[in-house]
């Protein structure tokens, strides 16, 4: 823990403790994810940077409601409230005292929500990591078992092996739990199964137990899941190319070959009406393009495969 840690827990840690069944998927993610941070000091963390994360933003919106005098800015029109102009003349105050609430609930439970998140998207991004360099691990390993080496050790040795990525990280978590724990390799493969976030490691590593609590042969179970997954990976990157190509000629038709019909068009309906601001032009140019392509580009990131 570092020292922000230690202070949020000793405020906040017996409070964090009382919350444990209502964050149980907090929880789960944390422990998926691998993050290294108690549940108690994590949620104590998140607590104290959502407090004071909330004061801040409240305390600049604030200074900046009063300064500027925003409040002042609100024109009314038509009939009000015989209230309404009582209160008019406490408008600079009754408004900024609004903003610094609001501002406050809103960016501490943004702050609250981001940690909340967090987790799981680590959580997410160990488990496409793990689906991609799994099939590449169990070659490793089916070479190993096919060399005579014990079980105990094939995982040792994998989790030694930086290429191999999160996989990697898991099969140290194996060994961490065989070697530090004292905890036999079935016990240890059964508490990684578990608490994996990947389906294709907990299918693997409830094989092999199946396999060493039956007696068969580990070395024909990793040769057979290392043809399984091998196919499975030609099979989704197959299918992830095909998607790609109609994204791209999605991209073409509604970001280059739309907005430019619409710009022509735009252009010569502005000329006509003899417009001196073509707001449309603005709206396509700087913002449907622009947003466009991002969300193009935030959609091919988040489908694209682990290398």
């Amino acid at each position: 823990m570092n020292g922000f840690e230690r202070i949020a827990f000793r405020l906040l840690g017996s409070y964090a403790e009382k919350k444990r069944d209502a964050y149980s998927a907090l929880r789960n993610d944390l422990v998926t994810a691998r993050m290294k941070v108690p549940f108690e000091v994590y949620l104590s963390t998140a607590y104290l940077s959502s407090i004071l994360a909330g004061l801040i933003g409240a305390v600049l919106i604030g200074l900046f409601t009063y300064l500027l005098n925003i409040p002042s800015m609100i024109k009314y029109q038509g009939a009000v409230p015989d209230f309404m102009l009582v209160i008019s003349e406490y408008s600079l105050v009754i408004g900024t005292i609004l903003a610094v609430v609001v501002s406050l609930a809103v960016v501490g439970g943004i702050t609250f929500l981001i940690f909340l998140i967090y987790p799981s998207m680590i959580a997410g991004n160990r488990r496409r990591n793990i689906d991609a360099t799994l099939p590449y691990a169990i070659n490793y390993i089916t070479a190993m078992s096919t060399a005579g080496i014990p079980p105990a050790e094939i995982f040792r040795q994998l989790g030694s092996s930086p290429m191999y990525g999160e996989s990697a990280v898991e099969a140290r978590f194996v060994a961490m739990e065989i070697d530090l724990f004292g905890r036999d390799l079935i016990d240890a493969l059964r508490l990684i199964s578990a608490t994996t976030p990947s389906l294709r490691m907990k299918e693997f590593l409830q094989g092999a137990m199946g396999c060493i609590s039956a007696g068969s042969s580990l070395t024909e179970y990793f040769r057979t899941k290392a043809e399984q997954y091998s196919l499975e990976n030609r099979q989704s990157q197959k299918l992830f190319l095909d998607t790609l190509g109609l994204i791209s000629e999605s991209y073409v038709t509604a970001m280059v070959a739309g907005p430019l019909f619409l710009i022509i068009l735009q252009s010569i309906m502005t000329i006509l009406s003899q417009s001196s601001q073509p707001m449309m032009l603005y709206v396509i140019i700087y913002m449907i393009i622009p947003f466009g392509s991002l969300m193009f580009v935030i959609l091919i990131s988040s489908m694209t495969p682990e290398t």
